[in-house]
């Protein structure tokens, strides 16, 4: 937070608050499916990545230091708004 009004990066607390509690799951379709988490920032970067075998499910969160998920290999990932399948 950038001061006591609730506001970061020129957003209000319940935005970047909902935002940051968001879930994803990731069920790998294949061996070898990467995770791989992205920084917040000025600059993207990679901060984390994990590699799941077939039928591997993974639930991750979007944090006030992760802002996206890249997702290599046939994977299903879900999210409130629905599934979408990843293609290899």
């Amino acid at each position: 937070m950038d001061g006591q009004d609730g506001v970061q990066e020129g957003r209000p607390a319940a935005t970047t608050a909902a935002v940051w509690g968001e879930y994803i799951v990731v069920k790998a379709l294949e061996d070898g499916v990467t995770i791989i988490g992205m920084t917040r920032g000025r600059e993207t970067r990679i901060g984390h990545s994990e590699k799941l075998d077939r039928g591997e499910v993974m639930v991750a969160q979007f944090t006030e230091h992760v802002a996206a998920m890249k997702i290599r290999g046939r994977a299903q990932i879900w999210t409130r708004h629905g599934m979408v399948e990843s293609e290899r």
